[in-house]
């Protein structure tokens, strides 16, 4: 492919060769990502934008900085955006890094989230000439407009609306799982949830991992202990499990915010919990996400 400028992303079917003057190019590769020049393509001005794993993975290395550095150096790029989810973005350049945030969203819809960044990254730095920093900003800014609403094409006046959302801050914090671990798909739900929230900095206590199964009198004093010191609940309320409602409701009576999914639960029995202000979501990505913002 030639072209003046192009986006091209890493595909699963094959590889792009690519012949431009400018070009943002995405690995999109959890586990093999290619590097940009390794099938031949050529760039004049590259910019790479890449998810942590991805920078990582190209450099050989673990800290995302260090790693874009090195990638940038090795493939002759322009810029190197290090895309971090619901912590933002660090745009690497020559002359230094920038953190730019996420924005905060009602609904939090991933699927193509990576590709809506790419592309409005590549309108803005590739096309209109912005400054890499800036041209990042305001692809986070359509980002959150995208997984708010799961609509395209990006708003053309993004620009004038860039500081009408609140920045995406997340909170370091303590947060106690509460859910049923008696299947194996209750387990596979608690430890997903748990490494979710983990790669998003929280420190996580989880019964089933960090007291394990045993008699009331061992278990219960445990997980109250754990309760009074966390900063937040985070619960998975489907089937109404006993431990996880009691649990969820002792959060409430000493102060402490509860997030609840809720997949498959009906609204009467939700009665209590939303009664008491707790925060009820029907979609994982979305409560994971609220929690982490304390929104």
């Amino acid at each position: 492919m030639t072209g003046d400028i192009v986006l091209r992303f890493g595909m699963l079917e094959g590889t792009a060769v690519v012949d431009a003057e400018i070009c943002v190019y995405d690995p999109q590769s959890a586990y093999l990502p290619e590097k940009f020049r390794t099938n031949g393509s050529r760039a004049r001005r590259l910019a790479i934008v890449a998810n942590r794993g991805e920078v990582c993975a190209l450099a050989r290395a673990n800290e995302p900085v260090t790693a874009a550095r090195t990638l940038m150096q090795a493939e002759g790029a322009d810029v190197v955006v290090v895309k971090s989810g619901s912590r933002g973005a660090i745009v690497v350049t020559p002359s230094g890094e920038v953190t730019v945030p996420a924005y905060q969203t009602s609904r939090v819809w991933p699927v193509g989230s990576g590709d809506v960044f790419a592309a409005a990254f590549a309108e803005w730095w590739g096309v209109q000439g912005l400054a890499p920093d800036e041209a990042a900003a305001l692809a986070s800014r359509a980002t959150a407009d995208y997984v708010e609403t799961s609509a395209l094409p990006i708003d053309p006046s993004i620009r004038a609306k860039l500081e009408q959302r609140p920045a995406a801050v997340g909170q370091k914090m303590r947060v106690y799982l509460a859910g049923p671990f008696f299947s194996i798909a209750q387990r596979w739900l608690v430890d997903d949830v748990r490494r979710c929230l983990q790669e998003m900095g929280m420190d996580v206590f989880s019964p089933v991992h960090d007291v394990g199964r045993g008699p009331a009198i061992e278990v219960a004093p445990k997980d109250i202990e754990a309760l009074r010191e966390c900063d937040a609940v985070f619960a998975l309320v489907d089937g109404l499990d006993s431990g996880t409602v009691f649990e969820a409701g002792f959060a409430r009576a000493i102060g402490k915010p509860v997030y609840c999914l809720a997949q498959s639960v009906a609204e009467e029995d939700l009665k209590m919990l939303v009664g008491t202000d707790c925060h009820v979501y029907f979609d994982l990505v979305t409560a994971l996400h609220h929690l982490h913002w304390r929104a």
